[in-house]
């Protein structure tokens, strides 16, 4: 920074050096596992989870809408 006042070069100043990225550590969340049940969050219709397909790609058996985990 040439004066001292934070006006320097974008990308060069303090507070982002390296590994301070947002990346996931050794406790991110990968899945929540194959038991379970889909809920519809607009009925409220249940089905068992399905391992290995996300309740996110799964449609309501009833209105259409996708699947959320419950």
């Amino acid at each position: 920074m040439p004066r001292g006042d934070g006006t320097g070069p974008i990308g060069r100043g303090s507070g982002m050096g390296r590994g301070a990225g947002m990346g996931r550590g050794a406790g991110g969340r990968q899945g929540a596992g194959p038991g379970g049940n889909c809920v519809c969050p607009a009925c409220g219709e249940k089905m068992p989870h399905q391992a290995g397909t996300p309740c996110a790609l799964m449609n309501c058996p009833k209105c259409g809408v996708r699947m959320v985990r419950e």
